[in-house]
């Protein structure tokens, strides 16, 4: 996996840029981060997500990962690298919506009743809409969020306003393009592509004519198909099937996010070759992603954490885009398809699991 720098993430032009990257010049300029740190001080975090958590033995008294996934272990590294320390100067009170977005308003009242210094939300819609309705006055930090202009978040990426900022793992639909042309080129012969993506997490109405126009541009038709539901999926893919879709992409989505085994076992059996928006897809099993690094987007968090800790108004640090995105290809998968991977698509690959 590739590492990250600060440079592998941009801000929106203007004065705000210049501040923000003069401020990160200062503290990588600062003899150590953690002398900046108030004696005595424990910070408190709650953590919003919307996957489901570890299994209890695996899990603190807060409900947090004792170790955790690439994500998780990213964050407390990020953390550390500014002097905060889990169990001793930090402590971190975690909740998990499971993929139900039903469960993330109670959610997100209960961190806020522990009163913390700052909320982090995984960047699932319905989290960040639960904690931001929850408090005005409680820093908010959305970590891999999509959209969060479009979702009516933030008022700008430069100036986002109120108590909320963070990092977006997208910079819009043209990243849906490129997936596209990606697929296409793993699966050259293919003229019908599925499309599968979940309407609660796809708001932006310009998103759906704009994806329409980069399929057209590559010769594609693409077939459209909505879902909102676990127990619509297996249906869902048999119309893929009757429609003789040729391959399949997956958008972005924590409703998918929290079923991708299921989803990976069914585009497998419908023997689909697919495109996923999110490397966790491929370790499951899916065949390919084209995605920004989601760990090296949560080990950037600490930036922002130490940030407001030391006073910065949310509202007032612009959101991060990333512009380093990831190739992973299941070489595996691959081969269970009956897919030979172009050389040149594997030449380009940051991975290639095999």
């Amino acid at each position: 996996m590739k590492r990250f720098s600060i440079a592998d993430f941009r801000l929106p032009i203007g004065p705000t840029r210049i501040f923000a990257c003069v401020l990160a010049l200062g503290l990588l300029l600062s003899p150590l981060a953690a002398d900046a740190q108030q004696p005595g001080k424990v910070y408190r975090i709650g953590l919003l997500r919307g996957d489901a958590p570890p299994a209890p033995e695996n899990t603190s008294p807060q409900q947090c990962p004792i170790r955790g996934w690439p994500s998780w272990q990213a964050f407390l590294a990020g953390l550390r690298e500014y002097g905060y320390l889990l169990g001793q100067n930090l402590l971190i009170e975690c909740r998990w919506a499971k993929g139900e977005a039903e469960r993330a308003p109670a959610l997100a009242k209960e961190l806020v009743g522990l009163q913390p210094d700052l909320i982090v939300v995984g960047g699932w819609s319905h989290n960040i809409l639960a904690a931001k309705q929850a408090t005005r006055t409680i820093p908010i930090l959305m970590v891999t969020a999509s959209d969060p202009v479009g979702r009516g978040f933030v008022a700008s990426l430069a100036h986002p306003g109120g108590n909320l900022t963070g990092l977006t793992d997208t910079v819009g639909v043209e990243v849906v393009g490129k997936q596209l042309q990606i697929l296409q080129e793993a699966v050259p012969t293919a003229s019908r592509m599925a499309h599968l993506y979940s309407p609660s997490a796809s708001p932006n109405p310009a998103w759906g004519t704009e994806r329409e126009a980069a399929a057209r541009a590559l010769g594609l038709t693409l077939q459209t198909y909505p879902v909102r539901a676990p127990e619509e999926l297996e249906g869902i893919f048999t119309a893929m099937t009757k429609a003789r879709a040729e391959a399949l992409l997956v958008e972005a989505s924590g409703f998918f996010d929290a079923h991708q085994q299921r989803l990976v076992e069914l585009a497998a059996k419908s023997r689909l070759p697919a495109m996923y928006s999110g490397r966790w897809f491929v370790d499951a099993g899916g065949l390919m992603t084209y995605w920004p690094n989601a760990p090296a987007i949560w080990r950037r968090a600490g930036f922002y954490v130490d940030r407001i800790f030391h006073g910065a108004n949310p509202g007032d640090l612009p959101v991060e885009q990333p512009t380093k995105f990831d190739l992973v290809i299941n070489l595996k998968s691959a081969k269970a398809l009956g897919l030979t991977i172009p050389q040149s698509l594997l030449i380009r690959a940051d991975e290639v699991i095999q």
